[in-house]
């Protein structure tokens, strides 16, 4: 506990720079794809995780969080709950397998029964993972991770390049969703060199199931709430049009997920290790939130600024129909960054039902906004899908916080330096774009317009902000060394 500072930070670090790659790696593959497969490919594979999804929110039945929530864990629990996942990943392959034929026929195209029946397969994969990858989050080593994820994506994008080439059409994207989980998989066993007992009985895992079982349904009614656009559209508007929407989407939430991601692996286990301390959790969350809202706030701005450039370069001429929908989508992004943090304040604390109950009251709200929006196409859809989140925001803010150690008016406070920072610097990224856009050549001119807005933005945020202290603050804890050893296997 005395290092968990500089544990946390260089966590922090190694998935912030992991990510980065993973950024790198996913636009790259993403631009190459998109050239070498054309919508009706993207939309047959998206018409299946649509559905698999929501499957995949229980592919570990939140014992993984449960785990890594709990202050001690034994070699019993941990090695009972991983043949609890293994059980749970075979049923969903086989439930996966039974709904092949009923997808297939909702969306009347028969190519989904065997495209459904092959990524079934990544439930196993990934099951076989989840207590190994316990462990390292447990211990804090966050590189570790780190290098397992980088290099699984560089497989599977290998995996999915390659196919692509050699005419395998949708089936590359197949290849590379199911190639993740089992290169994944392999890595966080060799890293942890944990092999599991033999399941028991009465070893305490109660309470933890309790706790991953909430967490699993809140995740699902997120996730019916946010996707359910996806198949209202291919349901209605046809492959075309969720091929279009999908990527849109995907291009909008690329940087966001990946950032969310760091900051909920890293913060969770960082924040469950202080839930008994209040003073240091406030202090730990609100300079991550403030950080995470640094990182997210100029993403937003070029989203909705250069929507147009952007998916011209990372997408090619025929997706421009793609555009507004990005353009649209960009206020998502804000809204994510200020909210998701809050989920995994909460889930630190136990305070799972609570996001249990905030799920029940805005799914249902972000349904009727699909519903208004779907006559109008993905436009429309897009639209409602940005207004009804940010409409939402402010309640969830005030209703997530009440008798936690943090208030609203803390969350105000780290976040009004990057959001006057960003203002200003989206001002002078504009003004050079009007002046600049008629005779600079596209990728130049993205270069340029992206460049100025976040350069500007980091000198505004810490040389006028004066956030400069908190940012070095930082650094030395980067570089200071640890002053323990590594954790042992399965004690925090």
């Amino acid at each position: 506990m005395h290092d968990l500072r500089e544990r946390t930070i260089r966590g922090g670090v190694a998935r912030l720079c992991a990510q980065g790659v993973s950024f790198a790696l996913r636009v790259g593959s993403l631009m190459v794809l998109a050239r070498l497969l054309g919508p009706k490919d993207f939309g047959l594979v998206g018409m299946v995780t649509a559905f698999t999804g929501v499957l995949t929110l229980f592919r570990d039945f939140g014992l993984s969080s449960a785990a890594v929530q709990r202050a001690t864990v034994t070699d019993e629990q941990i090695s009972t709950l991983f043949w609890i996942n293994v059980l749970f990943g075979a049923l969903l392959c086989l439930l996966t397998v039974a709904m092949a034929p009923l997808i297939a026929a909702f969306y009347h195209e028969p190519r989904l029964f065997a495209v459904a029946a092959v990524l079934a397969i990544g439930f196993v994969f990934n099951a076989a993972g989840i207590q190994h990858s316990v462990l390292l989050q447990r211990q804090m080593r966050f590189t570790a991770l780190a290098l397992i994820g980088v290099v699984s994506l560089i497989l599977g994008t290998a995996c999915a390049i390659g196919g692509a080439m050699a005419g395998y059409g949708y089936w590359a994207l197949v290849g590379m969703t199911v190639s993740l989980p089992f290169t994944n998989t392999i890595g966080l066993w060799l890293t942890s060199g944990w092999v599991p007992g033999m399941p028991q009985r009465r070893v305490g895992i109660r309470s933890m199931m309790r706790f991953g079982a909430t967490l699993t349904l809140n995740g699902l009614v997120v996730y019916v709430a946010s996707n359910l656009e996806k198949v209202l559209l291919g349901r209605f508007w046809g492959v075309d049009a969720i091929g279009i929407y999908g990527r849109a989407y995907q291009l909008v939430t690329i940087p966001t997920d990946n950032l969310n991601s760091v900051a909920a692996e890293v913060g969770f286990s960082a924040l469950s290790r202080l839930q008994d301390d209040p003073i240091r959790l406030k202090s730990y969350f609100l300079k991550g939130y403030s950080l995470l809202l640094a990182l997210t706030l100029p993403i937003t701005f070029a989203c909705a600024m250069f929507a147009d450039d952007v998916v011209a370069v990372l997408l090619g001429p025929k997706w421009m129909a793609a555009a507004p929908i990005f353009r649209l989508l960009a206020p998502t992004v804000l809204v994510f960054a200020i909210a998701n943090p809050l989920a995994w304040l909460l889930s630190s604390i136990g305070l799972v039902g609570r996001l249990l109950k905030m799920a029940l009251v805005i799914a249902p709200i972000m349904v009727v906004g699909y519903l208004v929006g779907l006559p109008y196409g993905p436009k429309g859809v897009a639209l409602a899908y940005s207004v009804v989140m940010t409409a939402w925001l402010i309640p969830l803010v005030i209703w997530a916080l009440q008798g936690t150690a943090i208030a609203p008016r803390d969350i105000l406070l780290a976040g009004s330096r990057p959001f006057a920072s960003s203002i200003a610097a989206a001002g002078l990224a504009y003004a050079v774009r009007a002046f600049h856009a008629h005779w600079l050549p596209l990728v130049p001119r993205l270069v340029l317009e992206s460049g100025v807005l976040f350069v500007a933005f980091f000198g505004i945020l810490l040389f006028v902000a004066g956030q400069k202290s908190l940012y070095l603050n930082l650094l030395r804890g980067l570089t200071k060394p640890s002053a323990t050893k590594e954790a042992g296997l399965v004690s925090a």
